[in-house]
């Protein structure tokens, strides 16, 4: 079985989470696949439309369903048996062909809704996203080493706070530290590169006036994604961890325990 999913050049999926019709993020949606359709095949998934089911279960173990053992490695087994539900094999599918991954949802108790959780635990699954071993370190291909490397995320999220609430020393925490689980955890781990956030703070108080705006700005991001330049994390077969702890060495960043340092310098 091929190691790497290659992503097939100017192919795009949108994953859209927002159980609202008439939302400001269904604005969003629209003008920013219109934007996207100028440069590539897009494919779009309407979570809560579609009625993809978020929770990780016995079902996505297939016939190995009441099986004792490790979770992940039964949904890798499952897997590699074929045995995949027809939405996640959807969604692998279109995840596998893109070049770029749209993730966009609003921010509910300061992190992604539970919709998108559950779209990670199922479609990043054993076999597909990850589960790999370096042959000559040993060490396990994560952290910009995963079986989805080659592709980038832009993650649109709307928040109610203003942007000093969420911003370094505010109340709410950081964003970029928030959604750290996500842009680290989940997709740098299988080896995507999320580029910078596109936030629309104090989303709860726009008008129609603001809502032509936010969109303005979104395509404005979108038509500009080629030219983008970002900061990767560091990847954790480049030296920079402990073989052991798994840790940064102690002279980088020495004394520092923020997220940034786990940004390539």
């Amino acid at each position: 079985m091929n190691a790497f999913h290659e992503p097939t050049p100017g192919r795009a999926h949108w994953v859209y989470t927002h159980p609202q019709r008439d939302s400001l993020n269904r604005h969003l949606l629209r003008a920013g696949t219109a934007a996207l359709s100028e440069r590539y095949e897009v494919t779009v998934s309407d979570l809560y439309a579609e009625g993809f089911a978020p929770a990780l279960g016995e079902r996505d173990l297939g016939s190995l369903s009441g099986s004792p053992g490790n979770l992940a490695e039964l949904t890798g087994e499952a897997y590699a048996r074929g045995e995949v539900e027809s939405d996640v094999r959807r969604e692998q599918e279109r995840l596998a062909a893109a070049e770029l991954l749209v993730l966009q949802f609003p921010l509910w108790w300061y992190g992604p809704p539970a919709m998108v959780k559950g779209w990670l635990d199922r479609v990043l699954q054993t076999g597909f996203a990850q589960g790999d071993f370096d042959e000559t370190t040993g060490l396990p291909r994560r952290y910009g080493d995963g079986r989805l490397m080659g592709r980038k995320a832009l993650i649109i999220v709307t928040a109610g706070d203003d942007q000093r609430t969420l911003g370094p020393r505010g109340v709410s925490g950081d964003l970029e530290s928030l959604l750290f689980p996500l842009t680290h955890g989940a997709l740098w781990y299988v080896g995507i590169e999320a580029l910078d956030l596109h936030v629309v703070y104090d989303a709860d108080g726009l008008d129609d006036e603001g809502r032509r705006q936010q969109a303005e700005r979104l395509t404005e991001r979108i038509t500009g994604l080629p030219d983008e330049r970002n900061r990767p994390y560091r990847r954790l077969l480049d030296g920079d961890y402990g073989r052991d702890t798994r840790a940064l060495h102690a002279d980088v960043h020495p004394g520092r325990t923020d997220l940034a340092i786990h940004y390539r310098d």
